[in-house]
């Protein structure tokens, strides 16, 4: 092995190029295994195909067609045989021109700031800018009678009217006796008389709202405290929640838990349920268990009778 042939076929060689002028990536790996049996002037390198295959990996064919373009180049160029194998010597002479490192720093160049590019306008889709945002005048919004209704509804431009707007989860409504929408286009094309029967409608008070499930979740730490078992509290607390929506009262289910826990309070507690599977079947509406009967025990020097050994027992007098 000769260093110097090594040196040249890895750093020094022209690239060699394939007839659609890209690198020739397969002929040069070829070219770096024949310097390995190379002198140092670059002769006397004479593998066989079988060991250019063994060393590169590639089929036969493939390796043929390398030193065929590898020839073509003038990189390599015979010179005798021997033992039926091509001789070859690598021309050293030719030098790979220095404007290949410059071209590989321009394209490493332009890839970067491509990926750059490509990086800021990724960032800026992701952005939604102020003139995306559909903003609706403040003018049409507001619903004042049914003449204003009207008039917005005739003198609106865009083809989807101000009313039709429906508020966000967490927008919350200034007004809860404001009609819904199909309200506001029945009440501003009916005629007065029924506009004034709407408006004696809106003027009766508004049924008292149904209690948020929410305002009860403290409660729960009452019927935590009072359940005698205390295991997967996070279970417990969805199947809470989950009660509470069922429309269970929260003082009926912290009593009825207080309840539960002086029945188990001298029983074996592998057999009491779970809380979130206490809460889940109901079981705060059942009836309490009725207390049972008193075990009846023996007391003082008591012995079991025994038939006695002695048969003349039987006629003592009692």
């Amino acid at each position: 092995m000769s260093t110097e042939a090594v040196d040249w076929a890895m750093d020094k060689a022209p690239m060699p190029r394939t007839e659609k002028g890209k690198p020739d990536t397969t002929g040069r790996h070829v070219l770096q295994v024949l310097a390995e049996y190379a002198n140092p002037a670059g002769a006397n390198t004479h593998p066989s195909v079988l060991r250019i295959q063994f060393r590169t990996g590639y089929d036969r064919t493939t390796v043929q067609r390398a030193l065929r373009r590898l020839e073509k180049a003038g990189l390599i160029r015979r010179d005798g045989s021997v033992d039926n194998r091509t001789r070859w010597q690598l021309a050293m002479e030719m030098v790979r021109p220095a404007s290949d490192w410059a071209d590989l720093e321009r394209e490493e160049n332009e890839y970067r700031t491509a990926a750059a590019e490509r990086k800021r306008r990724s960032r800026s889709k992701g952005v939604t800018g102020a003139e995306s945002v559909t903003v609706t005048d403040s003018k049409p919004v507001t619903v004042t009678g049914a003449e204003s209704v009207t008039g917005d509804v005739t003198d609106s431009a865009p083809s989807r009217h101000a009313l039709n707007a429906q508020p966000s989860r967490t927008q919350r409504r200034p007004n809860h006796q404001q009609p819904p929408v199909n309200q506001l286009h029945k009440d501003s094309s009916s005629p007065p008389a029924q506009q004034d029967a709407a408006a004696a409608d809106e003027a009766k008070p508004a049924s008292k709202p149904r209690a948020d499930k929410n305002e009860h979740i403290d409660a729960f730490g009452a019927f935590w405290l009072n359940y005698p078992k205390k295991k997967a509290r996070e279970e417990a607390r969805k199947a809470w929640v989950a009660a509470l929506g069922r429309g269970a009262d929260p003082q009926h289910i912290v009593t009825a838990a207080a309840s539960y826990a002086r029945e188990r309070a001298n029983e074996d507690p592998k057999y009491t349920k779970y809380p979130a599977t206490w809460l889940n079947k109901g079981c705060y509406d059942d009836e309490p268990d009725q207390p049972g009967r008193p075990h009846l025990r023996a007391v003082g020097d008591y012995q079991p009778w025994r038939n006695p050994e002695d048969h003349s027992s039987y006629y003592e007098e009692l």
